[in-house]
């Protein structure tokens, strides 16, 4: 099979009078993609468009070459883990993932043998015969993500799977993530635990009332937003001969001194970053890092 790709050409949905997602033209590609945007932004609604949950009510969504919607044969492709929990009581946890898989069109044999990889592979080998009701929260993900997995779909679609994971939890699984994605597999991921993206994705989406604000790396987002001053903490011994360097450098807006060195707010990082690089042997500096060019701090900046 090809590559798998989605594109949204245009793409609107919406609920009644409640618009969901407004003309967003967007496309994805093999590796993993975050989504991220509060409650509302239209995450879920852009997530069931892609995996064919719901029809557009305005553009186009494709998948592969072809709309999603109705199209049973594309689904066989695709892997969905529902930010819903569904608990079959009473049937063990293996039945119920093998039944699930034979709805993709594996025999029985191959169903149970995939069923049961997917579960270990999630780190459930130990309760394969006993019923979900009773799992913990992190279990339960952990179940959701087995199912999108056993019948080997080149894409995931993941409605936020680290929530109710402990840390432990959340490590591991976004660590099957990542590898997901490096195995070549078009991986969506929506959360709003922002530090955690930026772990799982190289490239994310920013979402807002149904709309895109801003896509790629974090990096490249935050080198857009050259009207919102880049704060560094610059690590040094001698911070007093450093801040007579950089007063009255060219984008800088203040100075601050700092529990290990300096604080400086700067609107030309670049200018900044020459100047830092230039200082004589004299004036040590141990570490210069970028203190609001993480997720949250780009989110912040996009919703102002």
């Amino acid at each position: 099979m090809s590559a798998p790709t989605i594109v949204f050409e245009g793409a609107s949905k919406w609920y009644g009078d409640v618009l969901g997602l407004n003309e967003v033209t967007a496309s994805f590609g093999p590796g993993v993609t975050g989504l991220l945007g509060p409650n509302g932004a239209g995450k879920s609604t852009l997530l069931k468009l892609a995996c064919g949950m719901l029809r557009p009510s305005l553009g186009r969504v494709l998948l592969a070459g072809e709309p999603p919607f109705g199209n049973a044969a594309l689904m066989r492709r695709v892997g969905l883990c529902p930010e819903q929990d569904a608990v079959y009581p009473r049937t063990p946890v293996l039945e119920v993932l093998t039944y699930l898989t034979r709805l993709h069109g594996y025999p029985r044999r191959e169903a149970q043998t995939r069923a049961r990889a997917a579960l270990e592979r999630v780190g459930l080998a130990s309760v394969l015969e006993r019923s979900a009701v009773g799992f913990s929260k992190g279990m339960r993900q952990r179940l959701k993500l087995a199912q999108a997995l056993a019948h080997d779909p080149d894409v995931l679609v993941l409605d936020e799977p680290l929530n109710g994971l402990d840390p432990p939890g959340r490590r591991e699984v976004g660590g099957m993530i990542r590898a997901l994605g490096e195995e070549g597999r078009l991986v969506l991921v929506s959360s709003h635990v922002l530090h955690e993206v930026e772990s799982l994705a190289p490239r994310v989406l920013f979402l807002a009332v149904g709309r895109v604000l801003a896509e790629g790396s974090v990096a490249a987002i935050r080198s857009e937003l050259p009207d919102r001053p880049l704060t560094v903490r610059l690590t040094t011994p001698t911070p007093d001969a450093l801040a007579g360097r950089l007063v009255g450098l060219d984008g800088v807006r203040s100075i601050a001194w700092a529990p290990a060195g300096l604080e400086v707010t700067t609107a030309r990082p670049d200018a900044l970053f020459d100047r830092v690089a230039d200082v004589p042997p004299e004036i040590v500096i141990d570490a210069v890092e970028p203190t609001d060019e993480d997720l949250e701090a780009v989110f912040r900046y996009l919703n102002r």
